[in-house]
């Protein structure tokens, strides 16, 4: 149950109050009995006292912020763009904010009300808003610093129980049903901001940056797996009174994109970030997405780009020429990741020898020539070995020979070259983001998602762990002014 604290509006008696209550809490009686835990008590009360204060100090700002009438006239301008012609200013409405410390505060606001065309019912439907709220963010009834905390928290922690034990250590008590609503209600408007950048690229609208300027580059990509439930048609269950799911493994395709220094260490700073990114819709979005960062970054301007991934299909059908159309600077690079070529390696050295040392040793060797560029030598020895094969291992043997030779034979296996230019050879980088971003949270035997709701769970995480995420709620609370277009 949500239990709130009202505003006072008085910043004397807030202080009192706080005066009051941590006095209390600083005095030193039988010492002798304390032990952490009672510490940890202490503190946690401490904590609690000053969010209070937190909120009772933001909810007098936000009153006097609501009787300014520079305010009020300034979130009807920048609001503009959501009137229509139909739209007229209809009163006064109360409105409850919540603020940290789960301090409640009630604001009268100017409302406007948009008259719709009458229904079949032959009645007219009206739909209004509060300029002010719009404007800040807080339509949903809180402050934006809370909303974005309680979607961080939504998105990063392994459940969203774990994400209201966690909210009300920080002094949000709220239920987890609208902890829920407001993660994907927040998540949601990430993604149409995303395709929205995406539709201005089809238009030729999408601005570019000089963000990559003169910046060695790598790309990758990779896909990762999980469950989605789909609905069954038909009628519901007498006794449950629902249609039943089928769980569904699909596979949500990631990228990420990143700059590495002269030295081949990877830069993350807010002059230079990490871009990470995904989808459940299958390669052509991805297609859509890559292109679309890659476009605002500016890849065209570039001093060296790399692209690295496993050996699936469609990775280097579509994106080699994607690069190429992008005007990607000569000296683009294209690597199979180093350590799934090896799983082939090993899977070939374990068939073709009947001893471990042996194929321990040869593997070993193997995967030092590969290293070293030799990937045409190390073929040959593949094929020496298959020679003496027959049957069903000579098949197993065939097909990882062949996984090396389209990948030498497209070029995809030069690994000598970029670590001559300090370029990974690997794909860590890739393969870490799946794990935190699917495998930590949206993966699991016991996991079904509505195939929206990990859209939105994944794409939440990406920002999160590329260290985006202050950058990514400003988008959002920037989108909600519109003032008004020529």
């Amino acid at each position: 149950m949500e239990k709130y604290i009202y505003a006072n509006l008085d910043l004397t008696k807030s202080l009192e109050d706080f005066k009051d209550n941590v006095t209390k809490l600083l005095e030193l009686t039988n010492v002798n009995e304390w032990d952490g835990q009672v510490l940890k008590e202490r503190e946690q009360k401490i904590r609690d006292s000053a969010l209070i204060l937190a909120g009772q100090c933001i909810a007098l700002f936000l009153y006097n912020l609501s009787q300014s009438q520079s305010a009020l006239d300034t979130a009807i301008t920048q609001t503009q763009g959501w009137w229509h012609p139909k739209t007229h200013r209809h009163g006064l409405r109360k409105r409850q904010i919540l603020t940290v410390g789960n301090v409640l505060v009630t604001l009268t606001l100017p409302y406007v009300v948009t008259r719709t065309e009458k229904n079949d019912k032959n009645k007219s439907e009206s739909q209004g808003f509060c300029p002010f709220l719009k404007w800040l963010g807080m339509s949903e009834g809180l402050t934006p610093l809370l909303w974005s905390t309680i979607a961080q928290y939504g998105a990063i922690s392994g459940s969203f129980e774990a994400a209201y034990t966690n909210l009300i250590g920080w002094g949000i008590n709220i239920s987890l049903k609208r902890i829920e609503r407001l993660t994907y209600k927040f998540g949601q408007i990430g993604i149409n901001l995303r395709q929205s950048k995406i539709l201005n690229l089809q238009l030729g609208n999408l601005p570019t940056s000089n963000l990559l300027k003169d910046q060695r580059v790598v790309i990758a990509v990779d896909g990762g797996r999980s469950r989605v439930r789909i609905n069954k048609k038909g009628r519901k269950n007498s006794k449950t009174k629902r249609h039943g799911f089928i769980g569904k493994w699909i596979e949500p395709k990631l990228l990420t994109i990143y700059v590495v220094d002269e030295q081949g260490k990877k830069v993350n700073n807010s002059e230079i970030p990490i871009t990470n990114d995904g989808t459940y819709d299958g390669y052509k979005a991805l297609l859509d997405i890559l292109e679309a960062h890659l476009v605002e970054l500016g890849i065209s301007q570039a001093k060296q780009v790399l692209l690295i991934g496993d050996g699936a299909e469609w990775i280097w059908i579509h994106i080699p020429p994607l690069l190429t159309r992008l005007g990607c600077p000569t000296e683009t690079y294209q690597l199979f990741d180093f350590y799934h070529v090896t799983q082939h390696l090993k899977a070939f050295a374990d068939v073709a020898f009947s001893e471990e040392t042996q194929s321990k040793e040869w593997f070993k060797k193997a995967r030092k020539t590969l290293k070293k560029g030799n990937a045409k030598s190390l073929i040959n020895q593949m094929d020496e070995f298959i020679a003496l094969a027959s049957g069903e291992r000579c098949q197993i043997m065939v097909g990882r020979r062949n996984y090396l030779l389209d990948a030498y034979r497209q070029g995809r296996l030069n690994y000598d070259k970029a670590i001559d230019k300090k370029l990974p050879i690997g794909s860590g980088a890739i393969e870490s983001l799946i794990r935190q971003v699917v495998n930590l949270r949206i993966k699991g035997n016991s996991k079904f998602w509505l195939q929206n709701n990990a859209e939105i769970i994944l794409h939440l995480r990406c920002h999160w762990i590329a260290k985006s995420w202050d950058n990514f709620c400003g988008s959002i609370f920037n989108s909600f002014i519109k003032p008004q277009t020529a």
